[in-house]
Parts: structure tokens; C-alpha cells; sequence
């Protein structure tokens, strides 16, 4: 099976700093990965570039079978669902949330000249059903809490039946009620067989819902370790890669972490 995502020696530097260093990946379509590792480890840089928003300084990365650098990256963007603050913000608050969502398809934000179809606007509903925002539909998205903009992110990367999820912390700052009731519908929906490949980051292991298989550490711009998730998110693993003696422990199928 061909990777959807390939990471070759990728580094990225920024402002005279090694973000990324010579890090090697691969993401097959029926895996749902989750990225942890220490603020500032290039987490997010790593889905900007799977986003196809960065180019890598040096190595190559190949998005869906597109190698960066020698393809048009809108075309690649219309495949990938990508869920973020970032994007959040540039939806206008008067935006119609259905018309967010739509708006996926175009990989753009805000609602302009461009046309849907009637099949658009019955796919947005069915996504919004999914999503439990159906009520929300014609409300500006500026005006919804943080748990159904999150939520409202989600759908929205979603929207286009992407053949890559990326998802950058979609549970964060939000109460456990919103957090536990996102965290549900995102691992029914990684655990669907028809799912496409996922990447998540978190700061947190107890975000990770059911479903995700692989997990990748990522510390100081390099992969510190990788793989199937119960043999990567390990006491020993994380302890080291933090600096500090951890406990992880499984509940009801989650993670949990406390220091010793």
C-alpha cells in the first residue's frame, strides 16, 4: 500500500533555527497516527507540512503521492481536511456555520463567488448531523462556543471526504463535558473502517480517543519514538523523551499519564 504521507530526511528551519531535523515518516491510508512531544518540539510544523502549507528546507515530502516542491499545492489542499485554530480564525464571525463547512470544498474561507452545487449543501447537512451541529446550521459561527467552533472545524475538514485528516489539538481549552463529548464522536469516527488516514496532535494523552493506531514522539525536531500506539506511548518512552519519571496508564481503552 502506498503511503499517503512520506517523510524523507525532512528538516525545516526557520529564522536560522532547526525546527524539523532529518526526520523520516510514513503514513499508510488505514492508520490514524497521533503526534505528542514537548512545546516547541515542531509538532504543528509537521502537519503544515503534511497540510502542504510548508515546504521543507531540505529532504522531500510527498503528500497523497505529490512530492512538495513539484506539484501545485491547491490541488493537494482540496484533498486534505486539516482542523485548526489557525484556520478557525480566518472564518468570518458573520459566516453562516453551514457555509463554513461548505466552504472546504474550495479549501478557502469565507463565502464569495464561487458556486455549490445542491449536492454540496445535502453533504454539509449530513456532515453537521454527524457532528451534532444540525441546530447550528444558520447560525454566524462567531456567535457558537469553543466546543461547537471546534466541533465546527472538524466538520469543515471533513466536508471535502478527505483521503488525509490532520487535526492540530481539536479538544483543546475546552470543559470536559464539550472535550469528552468531541473526543466520543472523533473515536467512532476513526474507528470506522471507510475513515480516512488521520494525524492528530495533542498535548495531552488523555485527548486520544479509541481508534488511533500508531503514535509518533516527537522531541527537540526529532522523532524520539514511533509505531504501533500501546508500544510507543510507554512509560519509559515518554519519561524519556520529557525529561521527567512518567506513569502511563490505560482506562477504558484511554491513556492517562501522571508524574511519579
Amino acid at each position: 500500500m502506498k503511503p499517503v504521507l512520506e517523510f524523507n530526511e525532512v528538516t525545516l528551519v526557520r529564522d536560522g533555527r532547526t525546527i524539523l531535523n532529518g526526520v523520516n515518516w510514513s503514513v499508510s491510508a488505514n492508520e490514524r497516527w497521533v503526534i505528542v512531544g514537548p512545546n516547541g518540539a515542531g509538532k504543528t510544523s509537521m502537519l503544515k507540512i503534511a497540510a502542504a502549507q510548508l515546504h521543507p528546507t531540505s529532504g522531500t515530502a510527498s503528500v497523497l503521492g505529490d512530492t512538495l516542491g513539484e506539484t501545485n499545492v491547491f490541488e493537494i489542499r482540496t484533498r486534505v481536511g486539516f482542523a485548526s485554530t489557525a484556520i478557525a480564525n480566518r472564518i468570518p464571525n458573520s459566516e453562516l456555520v453551514l457555509d463554513a463547512v461548505m466552504t472546504a470544498s474550495y479549501a478557502i474561507t469565507g463565502r464569495s463567488k464561487e458556486k455549490y452545487d445542491e449536492v454540496d449543501e445535502r453533504r454539509a447537512k449530513r456532515v453537521l448531523k454527524e457532528w451534532n451541529l444540525a441546530e447550528f446550521a444558520n447560525r454566524p459561527f462567531g456567535t457558537l462556543s469553543d466546543g461547537e467552533k471546534k466541533r465546527t472545524q472538524i466538520a469543515r475538514a471533513v466536508m471535502p471526504d478527505p483521503e488525509l485528516l490532520l487535526l492540530d489539538e481539536p479538544v483543546a481549552s475546552l470543559d470536559i463535558g464539550s472535550r469528552e463529548a468531541t473526543i466520543k464522536i472523533l473515536g467512532n469516527y476513526a474507528s470506522h473502517p471507510q475513515a480516512p488516514a488521520i494525524i492528530m496532535v495533542t498535548h495531552h494523552l488523555e485527548e486520544i480517543p479509541v481508534g488511533f493506531t500508531h503514535a509518533l514522539v516527537l522531541n527537540e525536531g526529532k522523532i524520539a519514538a514511533s509505531g504501533p500506539i500501546t508500544s510507543t506511548l510507554t512509560t519509559e518512552k515518554l519519561s524519556q523523551a520529557y525529561g521527567l519519571e512518567l506513569e502511563v496508564v490505560m482506562l477504558g481503552g484511554r491513556f492517562a499519564v501522571r508524574a511519579k
